[in-house]
């Protein structure tokens, strides 16, 4: 088992924490859930049923190793009924529907998983005496995109041309509601919590199946040795391996809980300006890693509007926080690559926990160096 002092940020913090994971069974979800059981916290989860048999969840064996509890965040009665049995302290919020083609065919499911959902887990945390810290986590296209060509800050216009991404917007606002209305900093010593959201780049690693995203996409092709169909390899996003964020989302919530006025607002947790690649690029690197391979180009014209500039300004998590990413973009491919070509003949609960180390000794160095 690691060490708690191999992860300077949280030292002995974690420990015997009970913290509620809403998203557990997803990509992100399930990765955070296995790094805080790693840590010694008391994990509950709540969300639906793994997507695919081959999901981090399923193969790290997580239901099994925490509080496993499969329920929709839409139903408010069951959700209700998990915080009182759970009683949790930390709560982080990542149940959603995560996609923005899917976005335009179902909107409506979009807007009330991920608006309605996020009022359900606030009103569930405002409920529940015990919670103390809570982190929304939401998305870097939360953001009214001007395709500028410098990264978004925490204080810039919110917006979303696409369902998802006003849906997330939407869950931005929903959560300063909260905060002002109920998580006030002025009235901490009445309420007792305190309440962030967190905003990601966008987040690969092994273990995500979704549909229309790309590295999953570059992996089912490269499996079956086919092309990988990319639809707009000119667009810039910000990449970076799925732990860098939930080192970030592990920092703030621990900040919170020290120092409960101080961190309750909107943060960024994205890559440095070398991981900002155009999305051909990306494949490029997968398939160089992977070892064979091609791509073809299947953008279109008048397809469905997606972002085709969108960066990160991190400068606040680096100065205010102390948190900054350690990965850079081939250390992430790399990473993500093994995963995939590990799954079916491995061990994946001991292959995590290794990358989770490796990480999480990387924080140590780099903490020694600063």
């Amino acid at each position: 088992m690691v060490t708690l002092q191999q992860y300077s940020a949280s030292k002995n913090f974690w420990l015997a924490k009970k913290v509620l994971i809403t998203g557990h069974t997803g990509f992100k979800g399930s990765w955070l859930a296995l790094w805080l059981n790693m840590l010694g916290a008391e994990v509950a989860g709540y969300a639906l049923e793994p997507l695919t048999p081959h999901d981090n969840f399923v193969l790290t064996g997580l239901a099994k190793k925490i509080n496993h509890r499969i329920g929709d965040v839409r139903n408010y009665d069951r959700l209700q009924e998990f915080f009182r049995d759970v009683n949790p302290e930390i709560v982080f919020h990542l149940a959603a529907q995560p996609l923005v083609r899917e976005s335009y065919n179902a909107p409506k499911e979009t807007f009330d998983i991920n608006v309605g959902g996020t009022v359900n887990l606030l009103e569930c945390c405002r409920q529940t005496e015990s919670v103390k810290v809570i982190v929304n986590v939401t998305t870097d296209k939360c953001y009214e995109n001007k395709e500028w060509v410098w990264g978004y800050r925490e204080n810039d216009r919110l917006g979303g041309y696409d369902p998802y991404s006003s849906s997330k917007a939407c869950s931005e606002l929903v959560t300063e509601g909260y905060r002002k209305s109920f998580f006030n900093h002025d009235t901490h010593a009445i309420h007792g919590k305190s309440l962030a959201s967190a905003r990601a780049g966008n987040v690969f690693g092994g273990g995500d199946w979704q549909a229309d995203r790309i590295v999953p996409d570059c992996i089912r092709a490269l499996e079956q040795n086919e092309p990988i169909i990319v639809r707009s390899p000119h667009a810039v996003r910000p990449w970076q391996h799925v732990l860098e964020p939930l080192s970030g989302y592990l920092l703030l919530a621990q900040k919170m809980a020290e120092n409960p006025t101080l961190y309750s607002e909107a943060w960024n947790f994205g890559p440095e300006e070398s991981s900002f690649l155009p999305v051909g690029s990306l494949v490029d690197r997968m398939v160089k890693t992977w070892g064979e391979g091609s791509w073809e180009d299947h953008s279109k014209p008048g397809a469905l509007h997606e972002a085709n500039l969108l960066k990160l300004d991190i400068s606040k998590a680096k100065s205010q926080l102390g948190w900054s990413p350690l990965w850079n973009i081939d250390k992430a491919i790399t990473e993500t690559v093994s995963w995939f070509r590990q799954y079916r003949t491995s061990d994946m609960h001991d292959l995590c926990c290794r990358q989770i180390n490796d990480y999480m000794k990387h924080s140590t160095q780099h903490a020694k160096h600063d």
